[in-house]
């Protein structure tokens, strides 16, 4: 099917997911421990949501969901999709005043819940005290499904359908962004189908897997969970996330629900094997392990190894604004500690180089440059972000002088001796910490914002993986803490917080983050 995709157009994903509901309609399509939904079931109450959002928002326009992942969740973004817009997964627990500047930059025109917030005077409650506008309507998911009996309106979905293009968005994504305003990627139908494709392929996952969801659904691991589901009749298990601080609940999941592929941050597996949750039970129906979000210890990687010693390991990289992933490294041996496991090769349809700062590309070993991307799949920007767009990705002369559009990832990589290329971290002050892309700049813009800060600097500690905060100003550090757990997700949070008398200066009249650096390693 994908082989000779470039000759045919690629289409809506629901025709993917319409197909495998034709040829597995009631095999489990998602489940947790709530809720089991088989694939006719996710279809009908997918077209019965998209039925009522049909009538509220015209397609192509962003729709919220700010639920925790679930079945039912699941079943609203594709009822989203079905009305012709593209779905926006909002974490219920981000801090009130980020999802305040998600939905600003989103003017959506109805917020999907699963709570309901509706008052009396027409406006709605939503966190924090902010009060949506008049013409924003705020629906659980309940409601939505309940609003029509009769169910589904299937001439006006076909005839959204009908209108749809590979081109049309998919889903939105907020990342970080160093103004202090979120900035959300827009990733197309065509995109998603055609990464989906090749990434089903080469992994070789097929309606046997029961493929164990960690990501949370606003972060884009989940995607291809999702997707490798919905195209080859795989079935998704959400897992709950208190499991992961419980390694022995979270194995004992694992291994009742059969699950065979692990598509998780690496955070996440090396909590598991950190804590030793291995030594409790080993998941032996595991048959394919893909991590990716930060560089795997080799350490915390054998111990998987070793308990899975017939499994595929798989080390992926690539930022969200790619769709998901650009290389691929499949591990056939294990790495000592001092070694850096390589991102790979690149997928099908991509083209994955490094570029010096004057734009011309590295083939030199041992040298370091920013990784870029061309090809198929890439984003298609930021929203209501021309300036950005523009920025991030530039066109650029790729081959034989063709100029193509390419994305700047901002990370650094390197060829080793036999040729693969390594991540060698952030050419900028973004950084990967604990599975999440987060610019520093929108936490010391959290912190400037904050009463009794007069200017703050953060910097990362990749020695002990943990984000470091310095600020000027009266307020105490607790004071900060808890000024800034208002505003930004826990894994924003400073590890640690130092009130400074001054603010060192580079010569270029900036802050010193060097300096911190050095202060930092001098009391290592």
């Amino acid at each position: 099917m994908y082989r000779n995709e470039k000759k045919i157009e690629m289409g809506n994903i629901l025709d993917f997911l319409e197909r495998t509901e034709e040829r597995f309609g009631y095999k489990t399509a998602v489940e947790d421990e709530k809720l089991i939904l088989t694939y006719h079931e996710l279809v009908v109450m997918a077209k019965r949501i998209g039925s009522a959002v049909s009538r509220r928002v015209e397609p192509g326009r962003p729709v919220p969901v700010r639920m925790e992942k679930s079945p039912l969740t699941l079943a609203v973004m594709f009822g989203i999709i079905y009305a012709g817009c593209f779905y926006v997964p909002v974490n219920p627990e981000n801090p009130p005043e980020r999802q305040k500047k998600i939905f600003k930059v989103l003017d959506a025109r109805l917020i999907i819940t699963d709570q309901d917030m509706t008052l009396t005077d027409g406006h709605s409650d939503m966190p924090g005290g902010w009060s949506t506008e008049e013409n924003v309507e705020v629906l659980t998911a309940e409601k939505l499904l309940c609003e029509d009996m009769d169910a589904v309106d299937a001439d006006r979905l076909n005839r959204i359908r009908m209108e749809s293009r590979e081109t049309d968005i998919l889903y939105a994504l907020f990342t970080s962004g160093s103004t202090g305003m979120p900035k959300a990627v827009l990733v197309s139908h065509g995109a998603v189908i055609r990464f989906i494709g090749h990434f089903t392929e080469i992994f070789g996952i097929t309606e046997k897997d029961v493929i164990g969801n960690q990501a949370p659904f606003d972060f884009d691991v989940s995607v291809k969970d999702i997707y490798s589901c919905a195209v080859t009749g795989a079935t998704l298990a959400l897992i709950p996330k208190e499991y992961f601080s419980t390694p022995p609940r979270l194995l004992d999941y694992l291994c009742g629900k059969k699950v065979t592929t692990l598509i998780w941050a690496v955070s996440a597996l090396t909590l598991v094997s950190a804590l030793k949750g291995l030594d409790y039970r080993v998941p032996e129906s595991v048959n394919k392990v893909l991590f990716s979000g930060e560089a795997m210890p080799p350490k915390q990687l054998r111990i998987w190894q070793d308990a899975l010693p017939d499994a595929a390991f798989v080390n992926l990289y690539g930022p969200t604004e790619i769709t998901c992933n650009c290389t691929y490294y499949k591990i056939e041996r294990q790495f000592a500690d001092t070694e850096k496991i390589p991102v790979g090769r690149s997928f099908p349809g991509r083209k994955v180089f490094l570029q010096d700062e004057n734009g011309s590309k590295i083939i030199i070993p041992g040298k370091a440059g920013e990784i870029c991307v061309a090809g198929e799949s890439l984003s298609d920007g930021y929203y209501k972000d021309i300036e950005r767009t523009k920025e991030r990705f530039p066109m650029y002369p790729v081959e034989k002088g063709r100029m193509e559009r390419i994305y700047l990832t901002g990370d650094l990589g390197y060829y080793d001796a036999a040729g693969e290329m390594v991540f060698a971290g952030r050419k900028d002050f973004q950084i990967k910490h604990m599975g999440h892309r987060i610019e520093l700049e929108e936490i010391e813009s959290a912190m400037n914002a904050s009463d009794g800060i007069n200017k703050s600097c953060c910097i990362f500690d990749r020695e002990k993986n943990r984000i470091l905060g310095f600020y000027m100003g009266e307020a105490e550090p607790a004071q900060v803490r808890k000024m800034m757990k208002e505003k930004l997700p826990p894994y924003m949070i400073p590890a640690k917080l130092r009130q400074m008398s001054v603010m060192p200066l580079n010569k270029n009249g900036k802050t010193d983050r060097a300096y911190f650096m050095r202060m930092v390693g001098e009391k290592r």
